[in-house]
């Protein structure tokens, strides 16, 4: 259950004071989900509509980290660090859990999941054999379970695909050789552009999700995270077409007044650009 209210001359001290901490931001949470007091777009939330909000606040943390834009990395992490309060406090009014119990819950299982850190084991292992221990723990908190269960429905489907991949991997169902890999990713790519014309459009999506997921198998195997793969070409593309776009203007004409041939070469002129950045000494750095 919430806490009972402070009395609101202390709670407006501790809202105002800067150097309040943690308890002047579950004091702030608090005051605008008071039904009476509140404000209305934060009462009317719940779990499941704040939730979009949660997962959108930890891509822009991994973005200003993949930036390396470090003064704004603190905001992101602030605004993070808001999400949970907020989760927090809902669950609080709703009588599952409070704040504390969630901070009592993840120390808990630190503890328990690092017994080479804070209990008897050494800690002259791995990385490969902490995690395989991380991952033991993990399953016996677990109990009875069946191999994939466990794996967040609302990951990112690539990110997911690599972890059910590596579950089943555990218990030997996976290819043992990349090129295994290789072949299966280019049959389906064969069956989808062969089959394209008499398939229906259900049929077609299936077809290429099997293709991503056999491509995410092949990052598993090559020790790439998907994501992060993916997330790169995605700026590579951004910096090259910019380059297309910044070269036009400077002639007086946007891309749509261009054509695919001009355009294919002001993007082979940033190519260029890019590989002697990458070749120059200062491009190292």
């Amino acid at each position: 259950m919430p806490k009972p209210p402070l009395p609101r001359a202390t709670s407006d001290q501790l809202i105002a004071d800067p150097d309040g901490g943690l308890p002047r931001l579950l004091e702030i949470m608090a005051r605008l989900r008071d039904p009476e007091t509140g404000c209305p777009w934060d009462i009317a939330h719940t779990f499941a509509t704040i939730a979009p909000y949660t997962i959108e606040e930890a891509y822009e943390v991994a973005d200003a980290i993949d930036r390396a834009a470090w003064p704004e990395l603190e905001g992101e992490l602030g605004d993070l660090l808001l999400q949970t309060v907020y989760h927090a406090q809902i669950g609080a009014e709703v009588g599952l859990f409070d704040f504390d119990s969630i901070v009592r819950l993840i120390a808990d299982k630190m503890v328990a999941r690092h017994p080479h850190v804070f209990g008897s084991e050494h800690r002259n292992k791995t990385p490969a054999q902490q995690t395989a221990d991380w991952e033991a723990i993990k399953a016996a908190e677990r109990g009875p379970a069946r191999v994939l269960d466990g794996v967040a429905h609302g990951l990112p489907a690539l990110m997911r695909a690599v972890k059910l991949q590596n579950r089943a991997a555990r218990v030997g169902f996976d290819w043992p050789q990349t090129t295994q890999v290789l072949d299966k990713m280019l049959e389906e790519a064969r069956e989808l552009v062969e089959a394209r014309d008499t398939m229906t459009a259900t049929e077609q999506t299936e077809e290429f999700g099997d293709l991503l997921f056999v491509m995410a198998n092949l990052a598993r195997h090559l020790d790439i995270d998907p994501e992060a793969a993916l997330r790169g070409a995605n700026q590579k593309f951004t910096h090259r077409f910019g380059h297309i776009e910044d070269a036009l203007a400077a002639k007086g004409r946007t891309p749509a007044q261009s054509d695919l041939a001009e355009m294919d070469a002001l993007w082979d002129d940033a190519k260029a650009q890019e590989k002697m950045a990458k070749a120059s000494p200062l491009g190292r750095h």
